[in-house]
């Protein structure tokens, strides 16, 4: 069984329901508080590959840094990436990893589905 990564901050009420969803499912569980260790630009890109989606789309886009420093501003995918490794608190959060399959925990429920795929 492969572990569950979880891209976790602790303060968000979202990403501590996703972390009790996994917990309560008994999933092996690595947690990356990614704002203690910011991932890598190669983890960035294969986490995005995961989700299938571009960097912009995992945004937090009300987190008060990306109005006041990026809001109303184009950058590549790879100036994105650049950013999101600078500065991780623009990530959005809860982002659950089972092996080649990612989803952004919001709403929470999407873990469950997650881990529902994973059974099939």
């Amino acid at each position: 069984m492969n572990k569950i990564v979880i891209y976790h901050n602790p303060r968000c009420s979202k990403s501590r329901e996703a972390l009790g969803i996994l917990e309560e499912n008994n999933c092996e569980i690595e947690i990356r508080e990614y704002l203690k260790r910011s991932p890598t630009k190669k983890e960035l890109k294969e986490l995005l590959a995961k989700l299938g989606c571009k960097a912009f789309d995992i945004v937090r886009k009300k987190e008060p840094l990306f109005i006041k420093n990026f809001l109303n501003k184009k950058f590549s995918e790879q100036e994105w990436i650049q950013i999101l490794f600078e500065h991780p608190i623009l990530i959005e959060r809860p982002i659950i990893i089972d092996g080649y399959k990612a989803v952004i925990g919001r709403p929470p429920e999407l873990v469950i589905d997650l881990l529902k795929r994973k059974k099939k």
